[in-house]
């Protein structure tokens, strides 16, 4: 791997999607993935020197916004690993 000029570097498109022999499933996780995060992390909320005084409540509301797709997916998920096994249950104990 070749490093180039340090002091003066050169910046290209960005890396590109992986060849990959099942490009139906990379296709799907990165549209899902575009759908539960479309916007880039804002990076200006993120003050590594404001670290020990504290986020503000603003910052804090604006990144929880920022992951709001993230959440919903664990809550989806949470309630299923709760409710799959609670349904089975009843329906064995119950067999009506």
């Amino acid at each position: 791997m070749e490093l180039g000029n340090i002091w003066k570097p050169s910046y290209g498109p960005g890396p590109e999607a992986p060849g990959s022999s099942t490009p139906g499933l990379v296709a799907m996780a990165h549209g899902f993935l575009r759908l539960v995060q479309p916007n880039a992390l804002p990076t200006e909320l993120i003050n590594f020197e404001q670290f020990q005084s504290g986020f503000s409540q603003d910052n804090i509301n604006e990144l929880l916004l920022y992951e709001l797709g993230f959440l919903v997916c664990m809550a989806i998920g949470v309630l299923l690993i709760i409710l799959v096994p609670l349904v089975g249950c009843c329906f064995c104990c119950c067999r009506c």
